[in-house]
């Protein structure tokens, strides 16, 4: 993340006290994003929301953080745009992995003369 996003998430996690976390699918969010900006001003007003990348350090744009006044808009937000992609949360954001990666294979001894 940039400087300049973590601000932005600092500045909307004062802000607003209820927030909704959503993973960025890899070919993006095309159009939808429009329709939920849309949507979100229609239903919250222009100053009733909020948002900021959510990703991890070093990884972009993997999510969106949507923040709000209160959980009615937060509730009626994932009821209207849940779509399903990766609804993984435990305590927050992300789930541990249940499955453990294959172990790593260790290089072979590389000599110069």
């Amino acid at each position: 993340m940039t400087r300049a996003s973590i601000q932005a998430r600092q500045h909307a996690e004062r802000r607003f006290p209820v927030r909704v976390r959503i993973a960025v699918p890899p070919e993006g969010l095309g159009r939808q994003i429009e329709i939920m900006y849309a949507w979100l001003d229609e239903t919250c007003g222009a100053e009733g929301w909020g948002m900021a990348p959510a990703g991890l350090v070093g990884v972009l744009n993997d999510a969106i953080a949507f923040y709000f006044d209160n959980a009615a808009f937060a509730h009626a937000f994932v009821a209207r745009f849940y779509c399903g992609y990766r609804a993984e949360t435990v305590g927050g954001a992300f789930a541990l992995r249940n499955d453990t990666p294959p172990p790593r294979r260790g290089s072979s001894v590389h000599k110069t003369l």
